[in-house]
């Protein structure tokens, strides 16, 4: 039994309120709903989407442990108090979003219309997947009592993660306030418990026969071939997509091939 909690999240409305399409967004690890913005606007006018903050991220409330589940049902239940209060909407994940966005679907199947997952798979992410566990412990690794300026945490960071674009997604999480520079992310827990955040609960016997495009990146370890059993097993009807020259961060690295295929998925082709 899931235990069930209530948490604020927030979240950001972008597009015009009329539109006939309504596509929510997910973020990855150490992301945030703004991350999408320049995806979110491009789908419109005939999107309005909306922006999530994660919990344990940017505006959202944090929790003691990382189960998937639990953040599943909170964000169910943030759609249906309001964005999703008229009936199923698209849902867009990447990365530890994707796996949200596929255990919301397995768990509240009448809430979602379309499903996008983005470079990743609905498994367990270790054994060469990605680099997370160095990445999160150089932020750890960071004094946070000797930064008096952003430029000090980027030097910090510089010698563990020298890919400027990667060390400036990371220190979006960095935040002053009046005692200093903190972490806005739950980064302590986060860190703690990534081998939750890097696997896949038990799903039993769900599956969502609704339509879901898989999207991974062609330079990505994230997705496999040896991944698409599983995959259709959940959600039989998929169609796979590979961004040619992308690596994890799809819709960052090749914006522009993203917004296609959303835009054939989930607003050329209708409700």
């Amino acid at each position: 039994m899931i235990e069930q909690l209530s948490l604020p999240l927030h979240s950001v409305r972008v597009g015009n309120e009329d539109a006939p399409h309504r596509v929510v967004f997910l973020h990855g690890l150490f992301g945030r709903g703004k991350n999408f913005t320049r995806v979110a606007t491009a789908l419109g006018p005939e999107a309005q989407c909306l922006l999530v903050d994660l919990p344990n991220h940017a505006g959202s409330g944090w929790t003691e442990h990382f189960v998937y589940e639990q953040m599943a049902d909170l964000i169910a239940a943030h759609l249906r108090a309001d964005f999703a209060a008229n009936g199923p909407v698209d849902i867009v994940g990447h990365s530890m979003g994707g796996k949200v966005a596929m255990i919301l679907t397995l768990r509240h199947p009448d809430l979602v219309h379309r499903l996008v997952v983005i470079d990743i798979a609905p498994g367990s992410s270790t054994g060469g997947r990605g680099n997370f566990t160095h990445l999160l412990g150089s932020l750890a690794a960071i004094d946070l009592a000797q930064i008096t300026r952003r430029s000090d945490a980027e030097n910090a960071l510089s010698e563990q993660v020298p890919d400027p674009a990667v060390r400036n997604f990371l220190l979006q999480n960095l935040k002053r306030d009046d005692q200093g520079y903190t972490w806005e992310a739950n980064l302590a827990m986060l860190r703690a418990e990534l081998a939750a955040v890097m696997g896949f609960p038990d799903t039993g016997d769900a599956t969502f026969t609704g339509p879901v495009m898989w999207i991974g990146g062609g330079n990505s370890s994230y997705v496999s071939d040896e991944d698409e059993p599983a995959m259709r097993e959940l959600f039989p009807k998929t169609v796979r997509v590979t961004v040619k020259g992308s690596g994890h961060w799809v819709h960052s690295e090749k914006p522009e091939e993203t917004i296609a295929a959303l835009r054939a998925f989930l607003v050329s082709t209708g409700r």
